[in-house]
């Protein structure tokens, strides 16, 4: 079986790597799509959007250090209809709004876009989303959402923009994009080897046999990714009732955005738990990340953030044989099987109505995004009790922390690995494709596609004195056609003339409307004629141009009892 295209990746490299300055979670996951995509990928070439070279060239070496050699198809904006032949275009984000318009240059129905939820929480993703319903979006479009919550307050937001449409503009047709769940994926393999240097990272970690060992791994932001003081709480209560001689490590690997943030993680440790070593890693060095992983006993993640949809952590738990402990938020829900490979601890949030403070001081950047977050966050709660019920069952029972890592090992492997994600990306393609191949023929061309950037010789038709249409008279200036045209040479050899020399016609286009010119006056469409077919409205608006220099000028329009 032949292989077939799967999609162009709209590329721009911070958006497929963790090396930048500021590492969030769009990176890793944008990182390891590639990765996956590159691996699993069923087609027989590879086709990039972007508009610098030196991008287009960090992709194409990126395919081949993955090993695959099939060509690399560049596509930029000059010759972006291309875009047709590879069917659809993968956008590392969900705000397709503004490339539909792109497309609609082209036609609405000359390829297909594939958006993905990253936050949903920000005000450029939450106008992203609420745009797509007055961009020109089409059914053969789609925004993939990573998880069941992330599709939800997808919808939340789109049927909210609706009813403002409907009360405004009385609109009845509202066409959506396809929001089919899939998650975010991860390479199981990476994970395989930890088992084999336990003992060399748990003597690193300071954590001898009667240690149990608990993994945060992540930002470590108290106010934009999950807030610790819940898991220290619970992690005390259980700390102080192991048998003597155990004792409880918590390694948070990750990061700190800056110091202040340090310092606030450790003096919330030292006040919360104190019966609780806490031990914080720079996740960002490759030997703290591994020691952090194959030491750890059990991982934990009390997410309670609406900047995070997904989550890729508790997955790569999962995939390291770590039995979790994660808070019921966010994708988290569809990832984690509460009681088969971790729990899910239950979380608390106040009724709608009651944060409409919160999101106007964040409508009218009173709050920054981070703030928003931070206060958000604040007003959500993570079961305590809860938390240290299940420390409790898990720290007491090496045989319940064997068979949940377990379960969930397999589980990542059959249910998350890029191996088993990335052909449901290539199945969401080619049923776009067909429904594009279905429906996109009946649709309704419109006059203009983007409305915002029409033809400005119809937007400004109003300027002018009068326009130049085929039926305009026109005749040369100088009926010597030799001196006409030695005339518009030396005009363009001026900076003034030359700037525009993409919508100025060759010499020998010239030199035809001249010759047709020089047997008296006559129609705009006549002067054009002897010109190739494809280039007559090319040459036909360039009269004016002529008439700009100097060489033709137009002739009194005739009334009609003249004619």
């Amino acid at each position: 079986m032949p292989f077939t295209m799967s999609a162009a990746i709209f590329y721009t490299p911070d958006a497929y790597s963790t090396s930048g300055p500021k590492l969030m979670g769009r990176n890793s996951a944008g990182e390891s799509f590639l990765r996956g995509y590159l691996k699993y990928s069923d087609t027989d070439a590879f086709w990039v959007q972007s508009e610098r070279s030196e991008h287009v060239r960090r992709f194409a070496e990126t395919v081949k250090a993955a090993g695959r050699h099939e060509r690399v198809q560049a596509v930029g904006r000059a010759n972006l209809g291309n875009l047709a032949q590879a069917g659809t275009v993968y956008f590392p984000a969900p705000n397709i709004g503004d490339i539909a318009w792109h497309r609609g240059l082209f036609g609405h129905g000359a390829w297909s876009l594939c958006g993905i939820t990253h936050t949903l929480a920000s005000a450029g993703a939450m106008d992203g989303v609420a745009s797509l319903l007055t961009a020109p979006v089409q059914p053969w479009d789609a925004v993939i959402c990573t998880s069941s919550v992330a599709r939800q307050a997808v919808q939340s937001i789109l049927e909210t923009q609706a009813e403002y449409l409907r009360a405004r503009l009385g609109a009845r047709q509202l066409v959506l994009p396809q929001l089919p769940v899939i998650p975010l994926g991860l390479h199981a393999d990476d994970f395989v080897h930890l088992e084999s240097r336990r003992a060399l990272s748990r003597a690193a970690l300071g954590a001898d046999e009667h240690t149990l060992v608990v993994l945060f791994a992540g930002r470590l932001s108290f106010h934009a990714k999950a807030h610790p003081l819940a898991m220290y709480q619970a992690l005390e209560r259980a700390a102080i009732k192991l048998d003597a001689g155990k004792k409880v490590l918590l390694v948070e690997c990750g990061s700190h955005a800056n110091p202040s943030i340090a310092k606030a993680f450790a003096d919330a440790a030292r006040q919360a738990c104190p019966h609780v070593c806490v031990l914080a890693l720079d996740g960002r060095q490759h030997d703290n990340y591994q020691n952090a992983w194959a030491g750890a006993d059990v991982f934990c993640s009390l997410s309670d953030n609406l900047q995070e949809t997904f989550g890729l952590t508790p997955i790569e738990a999962m995939a390291a044989g770590l039995p979790v402990v994660v808070s019921d938020w966010d994708g988290y829900k569809d990832t984690v099987r509460d009681g088969v490979d971790g729990f899910r601890i239950p979380t608390l949030m106040p009724a709608a109505g009651l944060g409409r403070d919160l999101a106007a001081r964040h409508a009218l950047e009173i709050d920054t995004y981070d703030m928003f977050a931070g206060h958000t966050c604040s007003l959500v709660a993570v079961d305590i009790d809860a938390a240290t019920l299940a420390f409790d069952r898990l720290f007491a029972s090496p045989a319940l922390r064997r068979q949940m890592g377990e379960a969930g090992r397999q589980r990542a492997r059959e249910a998350f690995d890029w191996r088993a994600i990335i052909p449901r990306y290539e199945a969401l393609w080619t049923e776009l494709a067909a429904i594009r191949q279905e429906k996109a023929p009946v649709l309704t061309p419109l006059k203009h596609a983007w409305p915002a950037r029409m033809d400005p010789f119809d937007a400004f038709a109003s300027f002018p004195t009068r326009r130049l249409t085929p039926q305009t008279r026109l005749a040369l200036v100088d009926p010597d056609v030799e001196a006409s045209q030695r005339r518009v040479v030396a005009w363009c050899q001026l900076e003034m003339v030359r700037f525009a020399h993409k919508v100025i016609p060759s010499s020998q286009e010239v030199r035809q409307v001249l010759e047709a010119a020089a047997a008296g006056p006559a129609l705009a469409e006549q002067l054009v004629r002897p010109v190739d077919v494809r280039r007559r409205p090319f040459v036909m608006r360039s009269l004016a141009w002529l008439v700009k220099l100097g060489v033709l000028k137009p002739l009194a329009e005739e009334s009609p009892t003249q004619a």
